[in-house]
């Protein structure tokens, strides 16, 4: 079913919209092609479709933040979304990482981080370690190894427990993004 079309790639963005990392509700009827697929089909927006879903999800990301370095954030997004292939989160949160003052190098760094470890501290080398082995969980599950390493590098259970809820709320936003047939480029936020 779909609840709106607009063949320009622009949406008037409501309130909850505005919210943090709200945009992830921009819809348009255009076509998607990737790797396995392409899309040409309108699909719902939604947040329209779905408000209360919708809105528990910001609440989700906006709680899962809280008390977290923004420029960890960033990059547990960039890599989740690396690994997703989910070209319009990614897009968003290196702009993010951008206007945040993230340098380019870094940016550039995220997808190779293990061949290039010198570019981030341990902690973020810890986080982006188990956000990779919690994206690809199908794959081998989440490795003591991995867990113990991220563990032993935040201070306490609840900062680890904050970047766990960080990697499972960016993995559903790059679902519903990648669902919905969002368009990189076509954040308003």
């Amino acid at each position: 079913m779909v609840m709106t079309t607009n063949t320009t790639n622009t949406t008037n963005t409501t309130n909850t919209t505005n919210t943090m990392n709200a945009a992830h509700t921009v819809n348009a009827a255009h076509t998607v092609t990737s790797a396995t697929h392409t899309t040409t089909n309108a699909r719902i927006d939604f947040a329209k479709a779905a408000p209360k879903a919708f809105r528990a999800l910001v609440g989700f990301d906006i709680a899962a933040r809280e008390g977290l370095d923004p420029a960890l954030v960033e990059l547990i997004q960039i890599r989740a979304s690396h690994l997703n292939h989910c070209a319009y989160c990614l897009h968003m949160h290196t702009n993010d990482a951008r206007k945040a003052g993230e340098s380019e190098d870094r940016l550039h760094m995220v997808a190779v981080w293990r061949e290039a470890p010198h570019f981030f501290t341990e902690k973020e080398r810890a986080a982006l370690a188990l956000t990779e082995a919690v994206t690809l969980v199908a794959d081998g599950g989440v490795p003591d190894g991995v867990y113990a390493e991220a563990a032993a590098r935040f201070d306490d259970d609840k900062e680890l427990a904050q970047v766990l809820a960080l990697i499972f709320a960016i993995n559903t936003w790059n679902r519903v993004a990648l669902a919905t047939a969002k368009m990189a480029g076509t954040d308003e936020r």
